[in-house]
């Protein structure tokens, strides 16, 4: 699966003069984790799915077909994984601190824009920030943006 997965990435996204294979794997460990925080309320709602593909988009600059390959596989990530260690490694490895943080306010983006705030979403951005090591108030700065852009809509 990974090798389908990284082939995959290698062809569509990769710029072919690097040869440099850990940004598309970056790419789909970043869209697994994105993917983890939707559905954890047990419910997939279409605007949580519609931003996830616009953050994607946006985050990543892909055309629509590897978007939407991108989206399939992190589907098939999220839901397979049994735990998140070998999408945070990535994510810490080649991720500043500053791009976390970035991360877990994209989750906390996505996570209310159904507009509620469901405890088992927040219980997951939470478990997910400190595996990617980002600070409690750095944790909270990024729910406090996500809430005010959301307020604005």
């Amino acid at each position: 699966m990974l090798d389908r997965i990284q082939h995959f990435f290698q062809q569509a996204l990769a710029d072919p003069g690097t040869g440099d294979t850990s940004a598309p794997t970056l790419e789909l460990a970043t869209a697994a984790l994105l993917f983890e925080v939707a559905r954890a309320d047990y419910h997939l709602d279409e605007r949580e799915l519609s931003l996830l593909r616009d953050q994607l988009g946006r985050h990543f600059a892909l055309a629509p077909d590897a978007l939407d390959e991108l989206m399939r596989l992190a589907r098939e990530e999220a839901e397979q994984a049994v735990d998140h260690y070998q999408f945070v490694s990535l994510i810490k490895q080649h991720y500043g601190y500053p791009e976390r943080c970035g991360l877990v306010r994209m989750m906390w983006t996505l996570a209310l824009a159904d507009g509620e705030s469901h405890h088992l979403e927040e219980h997951r951005i939470r478990r997910l920030a400190e595996l990617l090591h980002v600070g409690h108030s750095d944790f909270i700065r990024a729910k406090l943006q996500a809430q005010a852009v959301a307020g604005e809509r």
